[in-house]
């Protein structure tokens, strides 16, 4: 059975599951206007995951790119993050197309796990253990935010950190339902490793999507 992404390899309509204008929560634009779209369809599988009904693309409907673009337009932003799911499950470069054209800023936040497609002008990377990135895409992160569970995850942290470029932004992220354990933790570890920031899901704490 073709998949959705096998189904339109140009990108001209996607499996949308939601879309709204709001403040981005984490990272390095946090508090920044943004214009969010959010594609069905992910196979990392994080167990911690607060997008889990994003992860069946098929339960989502496809859209026609143009109607997204159209809605970002209409919004009156002038950036858009594009999230999952896993969004470079798809063919991006229509909908950057359509939305450079517009001059609209492109964020994208991905696991790396599938090879780049679009224009963009901020790629977060956030690696997962469970399926890594491919090589690709560490030279061209302008951000890695590594979410941390517990211990072993600072080592994993270690090791994306030695394959992105020098001017790749370094995060390291809570667990949300985990916070309360882990912040003590990683506010020694970065004390010790300055090299990192911490990035906190402010939008939670806003009660903002």
């Amino acid at each position: 059975m073709e998949t959705k992404s096998e189904k339109n390899s140009e990108g001209t309509s996607l499996p949308l599951v939601e879309e709204f204008y709001t403040l981005q929560g984490e990272g390095y634009h946090t508090g920044k206007a943004a214009y969010f779209i959010r594609l069905g369809g992910c196979d990392v599988g994080c167990s911690w995951c607060d997008s889990r009904f994003a992860w069946d693309p098929d339960i989502h409907p496809m859209v026609e790119t143009d109607t997204i673009i159209d809605n970002v337009l209409k919004s009156g932003t002038d950036s858009v993050v594009i999230t999952g799911g896993e969004p470079l499950m798809y063919n991006l470069n229509y909908l950057c197309e359509g939305l450079k054209k517009m001059n609209i800023q492109t964020f994208i936040e991905t696991s790396g796990v599938y090879p780049i497609s679009g224009k963009w002008d901020w790629i977060c990377l956030s690696p997962k253990k469970n399926m890594p990135p491919v090589n690709d895409i560490f030279k061209i992160a302008d951000e890695l935010k590594v979410i941390i569970q517990d211990k072993t995850d600072f080592v994993w942290a270690e090791k994306n950190r030695l394959k992105v470029s020098s001017k790749c932004i370094l995060f390291l992220q809570p667990e949300w339902s985990r916070f309360e354990t882990i912040i003590p933790e990683m506010v020694e570890y970065v004390k010790k490793n300055s090299i990192w920031r911490i990035s906190l899901q402010v939008h939670k704490y806003m009660h903002i999507p």
